[in-house]
């Protein structure tokens, strides 16, 4: 009895013993383990169990772990390598693409984007302001499976974009997907598409005027050739007429034509807004429409200068201000000028008359076009050109309640 009670208790030291050896190696591998996890958790892959001078099973574990984390290491980095692979493809887009949270963070934006928008810097939709209030309202107001065309000035002059959004749900919180696209080029096509038509109507008007002037002068040479009796003499004087009219004429015609493609090279100075702005308006009021319209210049800072070719840009601005005192209904014209955020310095020309019809207001800068009777259609076709060749842009900022063309100097 005796020696059987003592190798029961030798046997249950033994498995005490091996227990508690069990129990340590148990807790050792957990801890382990979970550093492996703090570690991978915190992207840190410097990590390595030792392999070497270690007992078999700490050997096996610890071996077992290594590889766990190379597994994960290697889809980690496979996942880096698409990504950066799919970022590649995205930046070399020429369309601008955005990835927007909920809250209007920019998760994620290709060099299009930013090239489009005019910024070098963009984290959130708030810093769309600094190119133009209305640019960031209509990215806040967009909605999915919605496109919106909008249109605003920068230096580079006049930008059209088209903006389109799709909404995604990653790791179940939404992400709107933005997609910027630059609709100058449609917009230079239907310039090309307004040429060609100004060359049918060139080609129209000159030859309805030359046909009958040819037929004409044959019939007046006739008449001479044959004898010039007193009654030939005054049809042939008659005909002289019609043809010195139509001759002046169609003169006129082709004059008005030189004038929209002969624009002179803009030689620009410094010179001071509001002295400016003074004299163009004094100017104006001398015109009898103008007897009865109250005209507000304001301009900040009063000492605010523009580099510019003065009589050109003055040219543009009569242009505006005319087309303000012939609007029906017109009492008030305002004149504003400022430097905005970015240092440009902006020319705000409105009135209070009878709005611009929306079918009109996307003609006004078509060569020709004009709901004028004795309107030649070329006023504001120049002005573009002459701020183009200014390095600035001039656009319709608003057709109602109020008529505002904006002239904008970089």
């Amino acid at each position: 009895m005796e020696t059987a009670l003592v190798v029961c208790v030798i046997l249950l030291a033994i498995v005490t013993a091996v227990a508690v050896r069990q129990k340590r190696h148990y807790d050792r591998s957990l801890r382990k383990i979970g550093y492996m996890f703090d570690s991978i958790k915190n992207l840190d892959y410097s990590f390595s169990f030792p392999v070497d001078k270690v007992s078999r099973k700490d050997l096996v574990m610890n071996a077992s772990l290594n590889r766990i984390k190379k597994l994960i290491n290697d889809a980690r980095l496979s996942e880096v390598e698409k990504e950066k692979y799919y970022e590649c493809i995205i930046d070399s887009a020429d369309t601008g693409i955005l990835v927007l949270d909920e809250h209007g963070f920019v998760l994620l934006r290709n060099s299009a984007a930013l090239r489009l928008l005019g910024l070098e810097v963009l984290n959130h939709v708030s810093q769309l302001g600094r190119v133009s209030s209305a640019l960031e309202k209509d990215f806040e107001n967009l909605r999915p499976g919605e496109k919106r065309l909008v249109t605003f000035s920068d230096e580079r002059g006049e930008v059209h974009l088209a903006l389109r959004e799709s909404e995604v749900r990653l790791r179940g919180e939404s992400r709107s997907l933005v997609s910027v696209s630059d609709i100058n080029s449609e917009l230079d096509e239907n310039e090309i598409d307004s040429w060609l038509r100004l060359t049918r109507i060139l080609s129209h008007e000159i030859m309805n005027s030359m046909t009958p002037l040819t037929s004409l002068s044959e019939t007046l040479l006739k008449k001479v050739r044959s004898g010039a009796s007193p009654e030939k003499m005054e049809d042939i004087a008659q005909g002289l007429e019609v043809i010195n009219k139509t001759g002046s004429e169609l003169i006129r015609f082709v004059q008005s034509y030189r004038s929209f493609t002969h624009v002179p090279e803009p030689r620009p100075t410094l010179f001071y807004v509001r002295q400016f702005a003074e004299r163009m308006v004094s100017m104006t009021r001398q015109a009898d429409e103008a007897s009865s319209i109250a005209f507000h210049v304001e301009v900040e800072p009063d000492e605010l200068i523009v580099y510019a070719d003065e009589g050109l840009i003055g040219h543009v601005v009569a242009n505006i201000l005319k087309n303000a005192i012939q609007a029906p209904g017109t009492k008030n014209i305002w004149f504003r000028a400022y430097s905005d955020s970015r240092e440009a310095v902006v020319m705000d020309i409105g009135n209070d008359g009878e709005p611009i019809p929306e079918d009109v207001a996307r003609h006004i800068f078509t060569p020709f076009f004009t709901t004028k009777k004795s309107g030649s259609g070329i006023g504001l076709s120049i002005a573009r050109q002459i701020m183009r060749l200014s390095g600035g842009s001039i656009s319709l900022l608003s057709a109602s309640p109020r008529t505002i063309f904006e002239l904008r100097f970089p």
